[in-house]
């Protein structure tokens, strides 16, 4: 298996978040990440961030009891 550059396995650690990677895609950055320090503490900030957008997103399509604002109805 080749070692591929740590500007590769970024690209499949930004891909892998947003759709399934293949078998050799898995393969390649799994060797990678064994192998790279930076780029294990890279994909850990990228899963993380990604969560953390996933939490907002879900936050954000909950409907808030505030919409209903009575602050104008002043005489």
């Amino acid at each position: 298996m080749k070692m591929v550059m740590c500007r590769e396995a970024t690209r499949l650690m930004s891909k892998r978040l947003d759709s399934p990677l293949g078998i050799q895609e898995k393969m390649t950055l799994t060797f990678h990440l064994a192998m790279c320090g930076a780029c294990k503490q890279c994909n850990k900030q990228f899963q993380l961030m990604h969560d953390a957008g996933r939490a907002l997103e879900s936050q954000a399509t909950i409907p808030s009891s505030d919409t209903d604002d009575d602050t104008n109805d002043t005489p």
